[in-house]
């Protein structure tokens, strides 16, 4: 019997020889990092299709909740859900707050008003 893999996703990839011609266009600019030709690119589109004027890409889910936490001014207490991933807890903590955990409403899954 093969073992073989079981995987909940899989990523939605181009060929790879629609990818190879940008692979060559971001050699030959010379920048990998954050704010390159790509990333610029795919901060005005999504500006764009949402109708906003700014948009910034954040490398995960965890560094956008830390900086809406300091962009608000949020400070003391922070309500949230123990049915979350620990990146909502941890932006919490790494801003000085406490977080207060509630109960869930059986039927969402989001936290409870209620509670």
């Amino acid at each position: 019997m093969e073992n073989k893999a079981i995987t909940v996703t899989s990523p939605l990839l181009p060929t790879l020889e629609d990818f190879i011609p940008m692979l060559q266009d971001i050699w030959d600019r010379k920048w990998l990092t954050n704010n390159g030709h790509y990333h610029e690119e795919l901060e005005k589109a999504l500006a764009d299709y949402l109708g906003v004027k700014y948009i910034s890409l954040f490398t995960n889910g965890t560094l956008p909740l830390i900086t809406a936490l300091q962009a608000l001014r949020i400070s003391g207490e922070v309500i949230t859900t123990p049915y979350s991933f620990v990146a909502t807890t941890h932006s919490i903590w790494w801003n000085g707050l406490k977080p207060v955990f509630v109960d869930v409403d059986e039927e969402t899954g989001n936290i409870n008003p209620e509670k």
